[in-house]
């Protein structure tokens, strides 16, 4: 699809230089390897990962592994904390509105959740920023880290943390309104289970019921969809990073779209498909410490 619009890593560099001449356009090209077929330039690409070689962005003029290494921290951290937040208000939220089938509160979740689940990401980050960075000044505007910020490594990590509410918060509120809806209709079904009611008979406390009967079998659902949303929470990710300006490896996605920086979108794929693939384990060996029911093949 990159291949198909007008353009490339060539046309770019020399539309911000200014004017340059045609034979030199050419010779950027023939440097590149850009002026080879779209299969030759694909196999080259192939042959460098077969050597653990990811090549070299001519746009950023550095290597493509450092520069993912670069901003993968900034990423993991982004998401880390956007689906720990998603997961535990989620369930949060689930857990109140199970509790209370039928009432006011399961009504004001399924609500919260339809509304926000309805609206876009970069909708809310922009609405975000206004808010809370423009009007009320609680947040900055975006980036990581503040130039010139509190010294110290404690300092610093608060920063970070400051500059992380937003994003991370706004990457965090689809998920949240899925990961609810989900613990609800899961938890809903436990409660009507016999072993509930025998729980109940026996004089035990509704939170206890909760927390060690209820909630600890409808966890489930919820580790496997977290596990399914990993690929589309990378892909928020590149929407959020931009929003906020966020130096992770979604923006960096958006500045290969805009370059037509070729080799290095495909290393991005490539990264993200593994991180989704090692997260997919993980997820299938947390089965087996939740529900020891779960046997895992040897």
């Amino acid at each position: 699809m990159l291949k198909a619009i007008p353009g490339d890593l060539v046309d770019v560099i020399a539309g911000e230089g200014g004017a340059a001449s045609p034979e030199y356009m050419d010779m950027l090209r023939a440097q590149f390897g850009l002026d080879r077929p779209d299969w030759a330039q694909f196999l080259a690409y192939v042959r460098q990962l077969g050597h653990f070689d990811l090549g070299y962005s001519f746009r950023h003029n550095m290597p493509i592994s450092q520069l993912i290494l670069d901003r993968l921290p900034a990423t993991l951290l982004l998401i880390g904390a956007a689906v720990a937040l998603a997961v535990g208000l989620g369930l949060l939220l689930g857990a109140l509105a199970a509790r209370f089938r039928g009432g006011l509160v399961d009504q004001a979740v399924s609500v919260f959740a339809a509304v926000v689940f309805a609206t876009p990401v970069f909708w809310i980050g922009l609405m975000a920023i206004v808010l809370f960075a423009v009007q009320l000044r609680w947040f900055p505007l975006g980036g990581m880290t503040q130039i010139g910020g509190p010294p110290g490594v404690l300092g610093a990590v608060g920063d970070i943390a400051y500059h992380l509410v937003l994003p991370a918060s706004t990457l965090s509120l689809a998920y949240l309104a899925l990961y609810a809806r989900v613990t609800r209709a899961a938890m809903g079904e436990v409660y009507d289970l016999d072993y509930v009611r025998t729980a109940r008979a026996k004089g035990i406390s509704e939170a206890r019921i909760a927390i060690r009967h209820v909630l600890r079998n409808a966890l489930l659902p919820v580790v496997t969809l977290s596990g399914l949303q990993l690929g589309s929470v990378l892909g928020g990710a590149v929407v959020v990073e931009t929003v906020f300006s966020w130096p992770g490896m979604g923006r960096l996605a958006f500045e290969a779209v805009s370059d037509r920086d070729i080799n290095l979108l495909l290393s991005l794929f490539l990264c993200n498909s593994l991180l989704v693939i090692v997260m997919s384990l993980v997820i299938d060996l947390l089965y087996g410490v939740l529900d020891p029911r779960v046997e895992l093949a040897s």
